[in-house]
């Protein structure tokens, strides 16, 4: 997440909170797609992680955000004397520090996925070109391959604080998912309740496709770790209270009253008063709603408190005011592009979201579960309804391309966004993901090793 966001409008009602989901809906003209895009920065001498102040003379963390802000121009982000961000006052994208020091862009709203690409390209092109002068490069993957938890670098993040001492509470993976986990995600919009409820239905169910056509991280600690996919291993047991498949929202009911219902039961971490984050984790929301929370007597909800609690739930389709696709491994601006692409061409074409939703419709929750669980370690080879998720993912990928084309947005050559999918299609023809690329690589030429892939997978 870029920033939190700071809206000190009271709100003290579930119908309010309500209202607030709603007033995502967007007319089909003004649909726009933010992609987010997360990455280890290392030093290229010895590919150890990049601390907040950096290492003897090499600078880290802080001076890559400054150097940014120099080149783009951005306005800082503080959390106490501490830079840990930029955000484009304009109204475009974000750049912000995961825990482990992941250097993540959120992307500007745009309208097409040509724009999308160049933007990821634009700020490659910037971050490397900063982070040359302190002997600092980009790797991504979807989990750090050879750091320790106890290696890697603590971000000085207030709210990153109160979710590390809450995290081992509640799950076994959740440090290892916020110190040493990258992902990407875009961010798409919808026009009514109905429409929401059919994107994340489709998309929900499809999460575990996408999670295979982009799994990349088969490395922990200098080895293989056993599966395609360890970052969205990790996700099975981080906080299950906030995570998961939500099987609710295939229930008849399905909307924003109960999405909202949803988030109201999931334990709070924090609640932001000026610039200090008061620990308020396993908390209840609705405490804060009606003045009675016991850490801050008297203080109500704002706005701003919905929306960064609505942050820190984590399934695998987030419901804000846009849904977040969150299944898929970071990975190269193709790997990235594709993944927008797969998303934008099934739900932004009413056709081709009406197809799609005739092929995952009759699935059980439990068997949606049953594939979610096991397509971090079989990839494409997992199975629901008898068919491989390679044979579903052919017919899936040709609605998305159908729906690109039909969308018919071209570059400056005269071509439409589907080919920003070819990536996707050359997977499915070889039933290969790129983490299994990867492991040949690692029992093959790379005899054993994973230093390596620091070269082969650098941004």
């Amino acid at each position: 997440m870029a920033r939190d966001v700071t809206d000190l409008t009271p709100v003290a009602s579930r119908d309010e909170l309500v209202a607030w989901l709603a007033a995502g809906c967007k007319s089909g003209a003004d649909f726009r797609l933010g992609t987010e895009h997360e990455k280890f920065p290392f030093y290229l001498s010895d590919l150890a992680p990049v601390p907040y102040e950096g290492r003897g003379a090499a600078g880290g963390i802080r001076a890559l955000l400054e150097g940014m802000q120099a080149h783009s121009g951005w306005e800082p982000i503080f959390d106490g004397e501490a830079l840990i961000g930029l955000f484009d006052a304009k109204g475009g994208g974000a750049i912000s520090l995961e825990p482990g020091g992941q250097f993540e862009l959120s992307g500007a709203p745009l309208e097409n996925l040509h724009q999308t690409k160049a933007e990821l390209e634009d700020h490659l092109a910037a971050a490397n070109r900063v982070a040359a002068a302190h002997g600092i490069g980009f790797l991504s993957l979807g989990m750090s391959p050879l750091w320790s938890l106890a290696a890697t670098p603590v971000m000085p993040k207030s709210r990153y604080r109160i979710m590390t001492n809450y995290m081992p509470k509640v799950g076994t993976r959740g440090l290892d998912m916020m110190y040493r986990t990258c992902t990407v995600q875009v961010n798409l919009d919808f026009s009514s309740e109905a429409d929401m409820v059919k994107k994340l239905r489709v998309s929900l169910a499809l999460q575990p496709l996408a999670t295979a056509l982009f799994a990349h991280s088969p490395f922990t600690e200098g080895k293989l770790n056993g599966r395609l996919s360890e970052r969205s291993e990790i996700w099975r047991d981080t906080d299950n209270h906030r995570a998961g498949m939500l099987p609710f929202a295939f229930e008849d009911g399905m909307g924003f009253e109960r999405y909202v219902d949803y988030a109201l039961q999931v334990p709070m971490y924090f609640v932001k008063r000026g610039n200090v984050y008061h620990d308020v984790a396993g908390a209840d929301f609705r405490a804060l709603l009606e003045g009675r929370l016991p850490q801050l007597p008297g203080e109500r909800a704002t706005l701003s408190d919905w929306a960064n609690h609505l942050s820190t739930i984590f399934p695998e389709v987030r419901l804000k005011r846009f849904l977040e696709m969150r299944g898929a491994d970071a990975g190269s601006v193709e790997h990235t592009t594709a993944m927008s692409a797969f998303f934008v061409g099934l739900l932004y074409d009413g056709a081709t979201l009406d197809a799609a939703w005739d092929v995952v419709k009759h699935w059980s929750a439990a068997e949606r579960q049953a594939l979610r669980d096991a397509v971090p370690r079989e990839g494409l080879g997992a199975k629901i309804g008898g068919r491989t998720l390679r044979e579903i993912g052919r017919e899936i990928l040709g609605l998305s391309r159908a729906g690109l084309a039909r969308r018919a947005r071209v570059d400056a050559k005269g071509a439409d966004e589907a080919q920003h999918i070819d990536l996707l299609d050359r997977r499915i023809e070889s039933g290969r993901t790129a983490a299994e690329d990867l492991i040949a690589h690692y029992r093959g030429d790379w005899n054993g090793r994973v230093e390596p892939v620091f070269a082969a997978c650098r941004m």
